[in-house]
């Protein structure tokens, strides 16, 4: 079996780590599991040692809270409290968790924005909104992205681990099932990107990379949260969805930026976060390997036709935002150099690694 090489993974890695964290913003939680990937690939220390140092940092000096606390790596810094026993990064964790649980929740699931206009831009490629867009967009009012079902599920299914008894896998599996209630097309089989409280509708099906954030958190919530009530669905949504991308998938290993429609185009990062989902569910036994080995090692394939010679990951698009109109999503700048490309790269390849040794 086809591994990528130690020399570039650690390029991959490296171009990873010039990335200018900031602690926190969407993106980090990919990027770092993928540092700690490449250690466990490797051998080399440096990529979970600067984890942990980035995560150490933020910890002693964590408040005042910031609005994109909700996008830190929880999942990743519980396994590095787990390998390393760091009680200053537990305590700050619990700290953390302590405060995205409070937020205001609209059924089981925390709001992402109070403020929508945070995310919500004019779209790209110059598509005009109608008439009635163009109001929304002038208060579209408070909203829930999908791209945290890959944040605080996962989180507080791995913090269960470090403080177990304090019902934090409960609220994991509620909050990732109240996602699905509220982002989930029944006709598409799709996640839609964002729901907003003004209107009660969800908007935008099938951008690719969101599949990615939701399928990674099904599985991570799945594989953590234990066998309590609703587990069961959240490893059967897992299932659905994983086979739902499946069908999408192109002949050549990829997906389309929004996988339903041609005419979004490529991007390759899904590639990655699919290759990443459907070896880490296989080798936990979430996903059957008759149905999936094949996805996964033509989703590999494609993503490692993308990597260039200094370990980057071309094809990836910028931080997409949202708009209120699908045409945005078609016209995305792509080859970015970001945390969201080269990090699934890393937990695809360790996860492929996992899967193999199994």
């Amino acid at each position: 079996m086809e591994f990528l090489d130690d020399a570039l993974v650690g390029q991959v890695a490296d171009r990873l780590m010039e990335h200018a964290f900031q602690g926190w913003f969407y993106g980090d939680s990919i990027g770092f599991e993928g540092l700690v990937a490449a250690t466990d690939a490797t051998g080399n220390p440096r990529y979970a040692d600067f984890s942990h140092g980035f995560f150490r940092a933020w910890g002693t000096r964590r408040t005042p809270w910031q609005p994109d606390d909700n996008t830190a790596p929880g999942h990743v810094m519980c396994e590095v409290i787990e390998r390393t026993s760091d009680a200053v990064l537990r305590d700050a964790v619990l700290d953390l968790a302590a405060h995205l649980k409070a937020r205001r929740h609209v059924g089981a699931v925390s709001v992402t924005f109070e403020d929508t206009l945070r995310s919500l831009r004019p779209p790209y490629g110059g598509v005009e909104l109608s008439a009635e867009d163009r109001e929304l967009m002038k208060d579209p009012g408070p909203g829930i992205w999908l791209d945290c079902m890959h944040f605080d599920p996962p989180f507080f299914a791995h913090l269960a681990r470090i403080a177990p008894g304090a019902g934090w896998n409960r609220a994991a599996v509620d909050e990732i099932l109240g996602c699905r209630d509220l982002l989930l097309n029944p006709e598409t089989g799709l996640y839609r990107h964002y729901w907003l409280e003004r209107t009660g509708e969800a908007r935008i099906d099938g951008w690719g990379r969101g599949q990615g954030w939701a399928l990674l958190g099904l599985l991570d919530v799945a594989a953590f949260a234990g066998d309590i009530d609703g587990a069961a669905e959240v490893r059967a949504e897992a299932l659905r969805l994983a086979r739902r991308m499946v069908s999408y998938q192109l002949e050549d290993g990829h997906w389309h930026a929004m996988v339903h429609e041609p005419r979004s185009g490529p991007e390759s990062s899904t590639s990655a976060f699919m290759a990443t989902a459907f070896y880490r569910g296989m080798a936990a036994g979430l996903l059957p390997e008759a149905e999936f080995a094949e996805p996964a090692d033509r989703a590999w394939r494609a993503m490692r036709g993308k990597l260039d010679a200094a370990g980057n990951l071309t094809g990836v698009s910028a931080a997409v935002m949202s708009a209120l109109v699908d045409q945005h999503y078609w016209h995305v700048p792509l080859d970015q150099i970001v945390p969201w490309g080269q990090g699934p790269v890393l937990t695809a390849e360790t996860a492929r690694r996992a899967w193999a040794g199994r």
